[in-house]
């Protein structure tokens, strides 16, 4: 089979289309035919070797396809069963091998390419909001990169939590897709100082959340946006790594609170997991909550890929059709 692999850490084009032997599934497993793997942000920093993971490997942690063939003492799942999952390496491939534990049976009505749009930002979309500050009618949150996938997803469910969303994109195009997602207001972030606007949205009060994805660029002046006892949810670094904090900080600026979520942690045991899914992926069969897939790229362009999201050109999930 072929799977997308890194040998070495670097740019796109360190990703190498290669033959690879097709994996059997031992106790406890199924293999999944990949009908698409979502690409994800963490691919880019397991790529880089910013995050550092023994090499050589296969990338991408989320996929949507059908089950192929499982292994003894199985009984999540059966062959012929479209599912999706996250939090697995090696969805950039034909076929993967998961723990059957991991894997989540699509509802009458979603496509595996939903499902393996909707598992990784999805479900952080859904912590987020659900968990990590529970959005409630009254409150205002701040979403940095709000034309993003899981942006996207963050503003509707937001919205429909009944809190006012603040959102930031680069370009009036992405305005408009943050918009339409449930943002009442957008900072174009090019050309507005964000922290300015916040406070004049806000007429001074602040936010209850900032909800922030970008990290070296925005942190800062993040905190500057929020009211006493706010919450800064940091869930990711697109624009590089936070260096030291001072704890006092938190103090000085109203009592914050400060978080560094990952999903991972959100869905650690299975019953979470379906109780998670289950929610999103209704929205999603309800049509509640929209997904944006206009992105698709073959397995073997996963280069082209990744430098179209570095280089902010996708908007909502982009995918890996094997």
């Amino acid at each position: 089979m072929k799977a997308i692999r890194v040998n070495t850490p670097g740019g796109p084009d360190v990703m190498r289309y290669e033959e690879v032997p097709e994996p059997t599934p031992k106790a406890g497993e199924a293999t999944v035919k990949v009908d698409a793997a979502g690409i994800n942000y963490i691919d880019v920093y397991q790529r880089s070797g910013q995050y550092k993971l023994a090499l050589p490997l296969t990338l991408g942690l989320e996929a949507g396809g059908t089950v192929t063939a499982i292994g003894s003492n199985v009984t999540e799942v059966k062959v012929g069963d479209k599912v999706a999952y996250t939090g697995v390496p090696g969805a950039y491939a034909q076929y993967a091998v998961v723990p059957s534990a991991r894997l989540v049976s699509l509802p009458t009505g979603l496509s595996t390419r939903q499902g393996a749009a909707a598992m990784l930002q999805g479900l952080t979309a859904h912590y987020l909001a659900c968990s990590t500050y529970p959005l409630k009618s009254g409150d205002t949150c701040l979403v940095h990169a709000a034309a993003g996938g899981v942006g996207l997803l963050l503003c509707q469910i937001a919205k429909m939590r009944g809190a006012r969303v603040i959102g930031t994109v680069s370009t009036e195009d992405k305005a408009k897709l943050a918009r339409e997602a449930g943002a009442s207001d957008v900072i174009l972030y090019m050309k507005q100082d964000f922290e300015a606007e916040v406070k004049r949205l806000t007429d001074g009060k602040g936010l209850q959340v900032v909800y922030d994805s970008v990290g070296q660029t925005t942190f800062d002046k993040g905190f500057n946006c929020l009211a006493p006892r706010g919450m800064m949810a940091l869930y990711g670094q697109s624009s590089g790594p936070i260096g030291p904090f001072d704890l006092q900080t938190l103090n000085a600026k109203g009592s914050l609170f400060l978080t560094r979520p990952s999903l991972n942690h959100h869905i650690i045991t299975r019953a979470e997991l379906l109780q998670r899914s289950g929610e999103l992926l209704g929205w999603i069969r309800d049509g509640k909550l929209k997904l944006r897939t206009e992105f698709e790229f073959p397995l073997k362009d996963a280069s082209e890929a990744h430098r179209a999201l570095e280089g902010r050109k996708t908007t909502g999930k982009v995918l890996l059709i094997p």
